[in-house]
């Protein structure tokens, strides 16, 4: 993996909370797919699959507004704890298990947890 830092149990240490951008995104490249970090105003963080179900858009370019985020190529919002989209469309994309902890990101297992 190439932007992984270091893992500690289960957990793979990513990058400095202050690194994401407030309502943006950091991307994560793996060997097998690339993951979208998300922080909103609230300093929440998310980690989903970085590709929109609608036609695979890079949602890491999308608007981050509340706990969703909107794709830059056709509009859908999607929720970014759950991955799915907002209606009245329909489909989701992969989760991943993300914490902050003394201002670090970490990410859980790549197991991807499908809405």
């Amino acid at each position: 993996m190439n932007a992984l830092a270091q893992e500690a149990g289960n957990w793979i240490e990513i990058v400095a909370l202050e690194d994401i951008p407030q309502l943006g995104s950091r991307v994560i490249k793996t060997d097998t797919v690339d993951i979208a970090l998300f922080r909103t105003a609230l300093d929440e963080v998310f980690a989903i699959k970085d590709a929109c179900p609608h036609k695979q858009g890079p949602l890491s370019q999308g608007i981050v507004h509340g706990t969703s985020v909107t794709c830059p190529l056709h509009n859908w919002k999607i929720d970014l704890a759950s991955g799915e989209a907002l209606g009245p469309d329909e489909g989701c994309t992969n989760v991943y298990p993300v914490k902050v902890e003394n201002g670090m990101v970490y990410l859980g297992s790549l197991e991807a947890r499908a809405a």
